[in-house]
């Protein structure tokens, strides 16, 4: 699948001694894994080359898998290939230098709404872009290596991104590479320790989302995690936007939401959206944002952009009940 292209891509890896990676901003565990695994690997398979991890932003989400790398000087840029992973526009890279960068690669899971790139490698069938790395590898692994480190982000990426292969984007080549990374010794006990295991504080923060939030009358629950209560329970803002995750369970709720004031930006919340059999990518798009059919993310400015949102998303779910059968 795509096989001309990845040629392509391992081509260009080939010919250039320097490399920079990089990602989406305020990344999640897919930005994250994949980013680190393709280090990792081109680390393994071309030990003489550069390959730099390197964003303007940083992250303590996933911290107990390592930092990034540390800057280098803008004249480096000149001469290095720049592949970015899981970043659907221009607009979200996180190191802007990526425009020194001599090419640049796009390899992304999402919608392909805004292309960019010399080279781009966009599946958006796939779980997680670290799925596809997994696949980059493994077509080219006569020329590849990797070692148990990159498998394990790469493993981390997929399982979070993919819900722990709940959702539809789950595919038998999803479980079959995932397969192939285990190989590589994962020690899943410490991994999925790090990634589910919750403090105290963050537990009593989910008691209170459920006692917060709010549903709709055709079905969209939602919660709003202002900066107060972001305080009151020493939230950062991937706990905080980890709420969208805890009203996934509501029967008869088919799209939920966390709507998460930024710390420092008076008018910003940055929105969550994940939804059930709705697609909701498009009202994600309508508000400064976009990403997958049933997860995507957004901005809105204003209580009544957010109020809006709420409606957009109602109305989604109202029109997908009456029209559909077989939902919950």
């Amino acid at each position: 699948m795509n096989t001309e292209i990845k040629q392509a891509i391992l081509q260009k890896i080939k010919e250039y001694d320097r490399i920079i990676i990089t990602r989406h901003f305020r990344p999640d565990g897919d930005a994250i894994g994949s980013t680190k695994g393709l280090q990792g690997i081109l680390k393994c398979s071309f030990p003489e080359k550069e390959v730099y991890l390197l964003n303007e932003d940083s992250s303590e989400y996933l911290s107990f898998m390592g930092g990034e790398s540390e800057p280098i000087p803008d004249e480096k840029y000149a001469d290095a290939l720049c592949i970015v992973l899981d970043t659907g526009n221009q607009e979200r890279i996180s190191n802007k230098k990526y425009t020194l960068c001599k090419e640049l690669i796009k390899i992304d899971h999402h919608i392909n709404i805004s292309p960019y790139g010399d080279l781009s490698w966009v599946e958006d069938f796939r779980s997680s872009v670290c799925e596809m790395v997994a696949a980059f590898y493994a077509e080219f692994s006569q020329e590849l290596k990797i070692d148990k480190e990159a498998a394990t982000y790469l493993y981390a990426g997929i399982v979070t991104d993919s819900g722990r292969f709940r959702f539809n984007s789950v595919s038998g080549d999803t479980m079959r590479l995932a397969g192939l990374l285990l190989d590589q010794g994962i020690d899943t006990d410490v991994l999925f320790a790090n990634l589910y295991l919750k403090e105290f504080e963050l537990l009593k923060f989910e008691a209170y989302v459920y006692d917060k939030m709010c549903i709709t009358e055709n079905g969209v629950a939602y919660i709003y995690v202002d900066r107060a209560m972001q305080e009151r329970f020493n939230l950062s803002l991937e706990d905080a936007s980890s709420a969208v995750g805890y009203m996934d369970t509501i029967k008869g709720a088919l799209c939920w939401i966390a709507f998460i004031e930024v710390p420092g930006e008076e008018t910003t919340i940055r929105v969550r959206l994940r939804s059930r059999f709705v697609t909701i990518n498009t009202i994600a798009e309508n508000h400064h944002g976009g990403g997958h059919a049933h997860a995507s993310g957004a901005t809105v400015y204003s209580q009544e952009e957010m109020q809006q949102l709420i409606q957009e998303a109602d109305a989604r779910v109202k029109e997908y009940k009456e029209t559909n059968e077989g939902w919950l």
